[in-house]
């Protein structure tokens, strides 16, 4: 009987080893599947954020991308798609920025001369009309002057009517007019050719041009220049000894049948300047330069005229 109690007891014993080795297996198997990758648990369904990889995320990944410093160095910024567009976009607004800076500065002369603005012509050479001096010799007025000069600068500015301030406004001639500079390609079949000391002119309708590289520009007429007609528009102006007729700027004496470019007269009054002339400010008064002859802004019987200004070094 004796053994028999002890038989049980050791089978007893023997059962419950077994199933806590049993339990202890399968918890410590619950665990390791519990700690896959991914896999969730049957009883909770809670995911194990810590199992995923880190280098699978981009947004955490950034250990590799270093900031611009505090120098604004651009090249410490190691993403190749956002630092071309940066660069790009600074390489512009750093170009465009000193390209209008660069124009602009060009642009200012720091001369006292204004350009006017209302020019009606846009494709103009401006220092074509420096190169040609031959018309811009003042001839001397026919009478003494009764007016006291105006004198600024070591220059008397001499003129027999009074100086009567306004705008300078340029007068347009019409579409076949151009002022100096204005480039064509090609001349009208009206256009002529005007031999003056050894120089080729091209006469076309009051207007005067050289021959240039792919074309004709506009130039002052050449004093001497003979044509057979000139525009019936011309303006017949006094100078005090002869008439003149005046067309853009330009002067005429008949000679016979023909008309020779002539400079202005001192002292002549017309009614209007073309585009072309400029502005000049000298002391407290502003007169029109057109090539290099002055004119002072007068006023006629109520009406706005100029008159060409005799200037001399005191």
């Amino acid at each position: 009987m004796k053994n028999i109690n002890k038989t049980i007891r050791k089978t007893a014993v023997i059962c419950l080893c077994g199933s806590f080795f049993l339990i202890s297996i399968d918890s410590l198997a619950q665990r390791r599947v519990g700690g896959g990758g991914g896999i969730h648990r049957a009883g909770g369904g809670v995911q194990n954020r810590q199992s995923r990889p880190a280098v699978t995320r981009p947004s955490t990944n950034r250990p590799e991308v270093t900031r611009p410093g505090s120098n604004g160095s651009g090249t410490k910024i190691t993403r190749p798609s956002n630092n071309s567009k940066i660069g790009d976009r600074n390489t512009v607004n750093n170009r465009n920025s000193n390209n209008r800076t660069g124009n602009r500065n060009t642009n200012i002369s720091g001369n006292t001369i204004n350009r006017n603005g209302n020019n009606v012509n846009i494709n103009v050479n401006n220092s074509v009309h420096v190169r040609n001096n031959r018309n811009t010799i003042v001839r001397p007025g026919p009478r003494p002057y009764v007016r006291p000069p105006y004198i600024y600068g070591g220059y008397r500015y001499n003129c027999y009517h009074p100086y009567y301030p306004r705008p300078y406004v340029p007068f347009y001639w019409g579409p076949v007019w151009h002022p100096w500079g204005f480039f064509v390609a090609t001349l009208a079949v009206t256009a002529i050719v005007v031999s003056v000391e050894s120089t080729q002119y091209h006469y076309d309708q009051g207007v005067w041009y050289t021959s240039t590289n792919g074309g004709y520009t506009a130039v002052p007429a050449p004093v001497g220049g003979t044509v057979n007609n000139i525009p019936s528009g011309a303006e017949t102006v006094y100078t005090g000894t002869v008439n003149n007729y005046y067309y853009g700027g330009t002067y005429y004496e008949k000679d016979g049948g023909k008309y020779t470019v002539v400079a202005p007269t001192a002292g002549t009054i017309v009614e209007n300047l073309p585009e072309g002339g400029e502005e000049v400010t000298i002391g407290d008064a502003k007169y029109v330069k057109f090539g290099e002859t002055y004119y002072q802004p007068v006023q006629i019987d109520g009406k706005n005229k100029y008159e060409v200004v005799q200037v001399e070094k005191e």
